[in-house]
């Protein structure tokens, strides 16, 4: 009996410690609301200890698993599966949204009656200009910067296919980024264990600051938003990682999100999200070459959250200004829009609003409608995140399955020491 409970400790000890400071936090955030604004720096400093890690490990993660994909690890058929998975999820996401507001419509919220026209005052620079800065950067320091996160994961992704192509003369570099790789892993293993102090503080200022907004002016949208993310959290998740791992893969996938999941609600970032994802896939099995390929471009590329999110913002403003949202055209420009906004949705808290400002200039929405957008896309970040985040994991494990094979995930859970026998396919 000794022995199962210290086993019991061993294995969850973290995860338990985790629970126990989320749950003071909470508290702390009901009770004593005037105290969470000095809890906060306590998770700032966690937090940009994890985004200061994020740069390296990002670079090592990608840029050693490209360098080092063998011939049965075609990276062209890893990227084609990555993207076509990453497209299917994030319209399924949008569909099924749109799908719940037709059977749930929302009474129109009263509408607001501050403006923001400077928000919608256009730069001079044309969309050429907009994705020339998007994609690259002119100087070398500026990759090192989380705003030009997507320029810098393709940066990575070019050093580790030069690292490939250069073959015996490559060898020692190819070693290098495997052992950088494998510091960086052990770095987070480091930070993570101030995780229970630091989420915990973050939770009480979200509690705190946001919670009460909650059961205000936004409570039915918000309320259907929720229940409908919870339903994708743990239903449509679980049938995805069910297809790409049978029974064995869904156990393996929930046992391993505890982590990334409270990580992703108390940050609202998937860019802090994303190196304890990496340390989860490892675990559940995902091959490293898929793993750190997908989870670091995923951050960046797939928004499961954002994307339903950015059906019920839509939805709201139309009702807000009285117009059709269940017009044909009208659904099919948002499922447009819900791409563009799971790309150029940056993975920091609150990247959402580029998004919600795109929406306003491609419908011509009126200024009254700005602030329920933005207010709408503050108090959704939480899960929108968790479903961005840890969708990441999931995508890796489709990912897996269709352009590896059915065996990928076994194999490699052989390799890192990954649970078998949790399930049958």
């Amino acid at each position: 009996m000794e022995r199962r409970a210290f086993g019991f400790l061993r294995n969850y000890g973290s995860v338990l410690l985790l629970l126990l400071g989320i749950s003071i936090g909470s508290i702390i955030g009901v009770f004593f609301p005037g105290f969470v604004d000095r809890l906060k720096p306590l998770g700032d400093i966690f937090l940009n200890l994890l985004f200061a890690a994020v740069i390296p490990l990002l670079f090592f993660a990608i840029a050693s698993a490209v360098a080092n994909i063998d011939g049965t690890q075609k990276l062209g058929r890893i990227i084609f599966t990555m993207v076509s998975v990453f497209l299917g999820t994030i319209l399924i996401a949008a569909v099924c949204t749109i799908v719940a507001l037709w059977f749930f419509p929302v009474e129109p919220p009263r509408p607001l009656q501050e403006t923001a026209d400077t928000l919608l005052q256009a730069p001079g620079d044309t969309w050429g200009d907009k994705l020339v800065r998007f994609v690259t950067v002119d100087e070398f320091y500026k990759l090192l910067s989380r705003d030009n996160m997507l320029a810098f994961v393709i940066f990575s992704f070019l050093v580790g296919i030069a690292a490939m192509r250069s073959g015996e003369s490559g060898t020692s570099f190819r070693k290098f980024l495997l052992s950088g790789n494998d510091v960086m892993k052990h770095l987070l293993i480091l930070i993570m264990k101030v995780a229970p102090v630091g989420l915990g503080a973050y939770f009480a200022y979200q509690v705190g600051t946001i919670g009460p907004e909650l059961f205000g002016f936004y409570a039915k949208p918000l309320g259907l938003y929720y229940v409908l993310c919870a339903f994708y959290f743990i239903v449509i998740f679980s049938i995805y990682v069910y297809i790409a791992g049978g029974w064995h893969g869904v156990n393996r996938f929930w046992k391993n999100n505890i982590l990334p999941s409270a990580t992703a609600i108390s940050t609202c970032s998937s860019i802090a999200t994303m190196p304890v994802n990496l340390v989860a896939a490892s675990k559940i099995g995902i091959p490293p070459a898929v793993a750190n390929v997908v989870i670091p471009l995923g951050t960046t590329l797939h928004k499961n959250g954002s994307s339903m999110s950015s059906i019920v913002k839509i939805y709201v403003a139309f009702v807000l200004v009285g117009w059709d949202f269940f017009e044909p055209m009208t659904l099919l420009t948002a499922l447009g829009i819900t791409v563009l906004v799971s790309i150029v949705a940056g993975g920091i808290p609150n990247g959402g609003y580029i998004g919600e400002m795109l929406m306003i200039s491609v419908y011509g929405l009126p200024t009254e409608a700005i602030p329920a957008v933005m207010i709408i896309g503050t108090l959704v970040d939480p899960i929108a995140t968790l479903l961005n985040a840890t969708g990441d994991t999931v995508a890796a494990m489709l990912v897996s399955r269709f352009s590896l094979g059915r065996s990928a995930l076994k194999t490699a859970a052989h390799r890192t020491g990954g649970d078998e026998g949790d399930g049958k396919d």
